[in-house]
């Protein structure tokens, strides 16, 4: 066994993940397949994460204690809050509830059955309306949290001195908050990348079963089912891996936005 477990692991750190009972492949052109689509699904969401939470997480803090934002506190509790299979679940009885919703918005795959005859930019949009639903659905809890984290970055640093001088010197409120304010907002924000990538990776089971979209979380999820041990492990030890790497990358990109940490 000590043997056996040893040339495992010494041909798994070289990459060779072994053989897919369930598919009948070996793991590493599996993984290969499901890799890039599950990649896809979980840049699109961290732009919905820190697009829409930085922007409601501004706009909050602009217009505190006003009637605006408590109806989007109220909202982003309600969604930082709310299970993302039951989200997906009311998006996909939402879309299927009228024709033109579920021409629209697909519910299932990541492409229509005549995708390869469509043009280039046919294409494009035919991916794109299928990345929508799933996209939302594994994006909108935690834009959630990041519209908290947001609000509380920029009403403090509302209060700074750096902020009262430009305001002094006339320039425009607009100006002040978006490249005054926000700007050192959102600093903080970006060491927030890794610790949403764990969440992202296992919200992807679930959406990628409910959407069928074709990536990595949908395929360990059936491995589990199949008890096909080689691609479980594998498909973890890639998860691991990217939340890693992405830590990493968060560390560099903090570092690039705040020069004093270059210096140092």
């Amino acid at each position: 066994l000590l043997q056996q477990y040893v040339r495992w692991l010494t041909s798994f750190l070289t990459g060779d993940f072994g053989f897919s009972f369930s598919r009948l492949r070996p793991v590493s052109e599996v993984l290969g397949e499901a890799l890039p689509n599950t990649l896809w699904l979980g840049g699109a969401s961290l732009v919905v994460i820190f697009t829409v939470g930085c922007a409601v997480g501004v706009i909050q803090a602009v217009r505190q204690y006003t009637r605006t934002d408590h109806v989007l506190t109220f909202f982003a509790l309600f969604l930082y809050s709310v299970p993302t299979f039951w989200l997906g679940v009311m998006l996909v009885m939402w879309a299927s509830s009228d024709a033109w919703l579920a021409a629209a918005l697909p519910i299932s795959g990541m492409q229509s059955l005549d995708y390869e005859t469509l043009g280039l930019w046919s294409r494009i949009v035919d991916r794109a309306r299928h990345l929508v639903l799933p996209t939302v659905t594994l994006g909108l809890g935690s834009a959630a949290a990041v519209a908290r984290y947001m609000r509380a970055q920029t009403l403090e640093t509302l209060d700074q001195d750096y902020v009262r001088t430009a305001r002094a010197k006339g320039l425009s409120e607009r100006r002040v908050i978006l490249a005054h304010a926000v700007r050192n907002a959102l600093l903080p924000i970006i060491s927030l990348v890794g610790l949403f990538l764990p969440l992202l990776f296992g919200g992807a089971v679930v959406v990628e079963y409910i959407f069928s979209w074709p990536g990595m979380g949908r395929l360990m999820y059936d491995a589990i089912l199949a008890r096909d041990y080689p691609l479980v492990m594998a498909a973890s030890f890639l998860f691991a891996a990217l939340v890693i790497i992405a830590n990493l990358v968060a560390d560099v990109l903090y570092a690039v936005a705040d020069p004093r940490i270059r210096y140092r």
